[in-house]
């Protein structure tokens, strides 16, 4: 095992391995990895960055590795480590958050998001593994709220690598910042929770109670993986301009645009500068509006559509039946239902998903790849252990195991407590 999520999932996902019998090891690149394990059989890496490809080698080798475990495949050192994994045949297990969040988290082998095996396949295959199982869709399990929980491991993670990192020299985030800086990031967003609650209610209250018509701009992060890997875009900023000038020039003149911050935007990216600085340049700045983080739902419910570069946000507009332009490489991006207009084109006249195909394409990944729970509150991690440890375990990748008639049954676990 790599590095997981911030928090305790990692530390409980390898102990339950170890009880069916597998020996577990977990390399951690700080000490804020070391604190999360807290348990036998971890590997400090200590190296410099450049190292790590040849001490990555030699633990594969020395300790007999089967199988890989991490958190996400983008990263400098996962992706290391997953060639290294591959060139032996060895099988790459990558944790994400959901497809189909917040309910579900991801699972797949060999690789997620716009390395996942779903840019690959097509609808009317998905169809056909569906129609092989004659499962009936899942439902929505219990609803649990970690956004908090997430903030919190997030803040004691960078705290650890802050304050007690001596001994792991070689260290560098993946994400761009110093350490200090991240956790300076975290803590401000702890403290300022109340003031932007209050912010993001206004805002969405006058957006709410505004006679317009308005579409959706869903921002991510930008140093979000996802964002930088599987996207053509350098900033946000980018993105935000593209978005203002094709607004401009294709919206009728009496709508609105309302551009969504992610919920863990933490200020390292002036999105708000960025947005009002381009709507008053194009002279439209009393119709474009900015809400900090907060949930989609709300605000998607009165939308006429919405624009993302590869936001897993897209899924919740496809949910609805919203139009939708994605600019990046995700694995919802298929052609039945992503528009491919320019967005002049888009904001004039947005074309309507294809609700059936996307009906199919959803029922399809709640039976495949998308597992109820979630990685940092305490009741998320109880609904994903209970399945996903056999489904590391089973010999079939779990979208083979569909097209076989041999998927793990969800529903009975979704409506569980």
């Amino acid at each position: 095992m790599l590095q997981g999520p911030h928090g305790p999932f990692f530390r409980k996902l390898g102990a339950m391995l170890e009880t069916a019998g597998a020996e577990v090891w977990r390399v951690g690149f700080n000490r804020g990895d070391e604190v999360f394990w807290g348990r036998e059989g971890y590997l400090p890496y200590t190296g410099q960055p450049e190292d790590w490809p040849a001490a990555c080698a030699d633990h594969l080798d020395r300790l007999a590795i089967t199988d890989l475990v991490l958190y996400g495949d983008a990263r400098p050192i996962h992706a290391e480590a997953i060639r290294e994994a591959k060139a032996r045949g060895i099988t790459v297990h990558v944790f994400e958050e959901g497809y189909l969040r917040p309910y579900w988290a991801t699972y797949e082998r060999g690789g997620s998001n716009g390395h996942s095996r779903l840019m690959t396949l097509s609808v009317a295959g998905m169809r056909a593994a569906l129609a092989r199982s004659e499962m009936e869709m899942p439902k929505a399990p219990a609803h649990w709220g970690d956004m908090r929980e997430h903030i919190f491991y997030g803040a004691l993670y960078h705290f650890l690598v802050l304050a007690f990192n001596r001994g792991y020299a070689g260290f560098r985030p993946h994400r761009g910042v110093s350490v200090t800086e991240e956790f300076r990031l975290y803590l401000r967003r702890l403290l300022l929770m109340p003031v932007h609650r209050l912010e993001r209610r206004l805002a969405t209250w006058r957006i709410r109670r505004g006679a317009f018509p308005y579409h959706l701009v869903l921002l991510q992060l930008e140093h979000d993986a996802s964002f930088r890997t599987h996207s053509d875009f350098g900033s946000m900023t980018e993105f935000i301009t593209l978005c203002l000038d094709g607004f401009a020039a294709g919206a009728a003149p009496h709508h609105h645009l309302v551009f969504k911050a992610h919920p863990l935007e933490d200020g390292r990216a002036n999105i708000g500068g960025a947005v009002r600085d381009g709507a008053r340049r194009l002279g439209i700045g009393h119709r474009v509006h900015l809400v900090r983080g907060g949930k989609l739902a709300r605000l998607l419910d009165g939308a006429r559509s919405a624009v993302t570069v590869n936001s897993t946000a897209g899924q919740q507009v496809l949910w609805r039946g919203l139009p939708l332009r994605a600019f990046g490489r995700a694995v919802y991006a298929k052609p039945e239902f992503v528009s491919s207009q320019t967005l002049p084109e888009f904001f004039a006249d947005p074309q309507r998903p294809d609700q059936r195909a996307y009906r199919d394409y959803r029922h399809y990944l709640l039976e495949t790849s998308q597992v109820p729970g979630g990685f940092y509150s305490a009741q998320g991690r109880r609904f994903l252990l209970r399945q996903v440890v056999d489904m590391i375990l089973a010999p079939r990748d779990p979208y083979d195991a569909l097209v076989e008639g041999k998927a793990a049954a969800r529903q009975q676990l979704a409506r569980s407590q």
